[in-house]
């Protein structure tokens, strides 16, 4: 990787469109390396990742996904799905409502976090049927859709948006 860990965080965006531009799959397999080296509650790692090169299941997620076009645009979409009886299994109520979401987010965001640091856009969808997801991939019912993540070379970065003060967000407690 070439950046340093804060460069990728600042130099993130939600980028919707994409080149027609393949990624080496070297590369694309220290991306998902990285989704796996996330922090889960119990050390659990309750997710499963659906990497989909396929145009005509993109097209199927598209229309899943109120027909966002990064699904199709983008060489690759990640489907990120929590195993929900993993995490109930030790966690009860709370690792299934709560726990496995936490724990996917966190795999998502080294996800995007190392697609940056690899000179590569993503953006993180989450509004989709999850019914129709789970359809399109036949996936357990076990697992539970949280984020479509397409991953390619953005056409163009957006400009950083404005962030909140830290004095409006930071609560220091001694």
């Amino acid at each position: 990787m070439t950046k340093d860990v804060m460069d990728a965080i600042k130099e993130r965006r939600s980028v919707r469109k994409f080149k027609y531009q393949p990624i080496n799959e070297a590369t694309l397999g220290r991306i998902m390396e990285a989704a796996t080296w996330a922090p889960s509650a119990g050390n659990i790692q309750p997710w499963q990742f659906y990497v989909i090169h396929n145009q005509e299941v993109k097209i199927r997620l598209k229309e899943a996904s109120l027909n966002q076009e990064a699904v199709v645009e983008a060489p690759v979409a990640v489907v990120v799905c929590a195993d929900i009886m993993m995490s109930s299994a030790k966690y009860g109520k709370r690792g299934a409502e709560l726990y496995c979401l936490q724990d996917t987010a966190c795999a998502i965001q080294n996800m995007m976090l190392a697609a940056v640091a690899y000179g590569l856009d993503t953006v993180w969808i989450g509004a989709f049927d999850e019914k129709k997801i789970a359809a399109v991939l036949q996936i357990p019912a076990h697992y539970r859709p949280v984020a479509i993540i397409p991953i390619g070379y953005g056409e163009k970065r957006p400009d950083a948006p404005s962030r909140r003060p830290i004095d409006e967000v930071i609560h220091v407690i001694r």
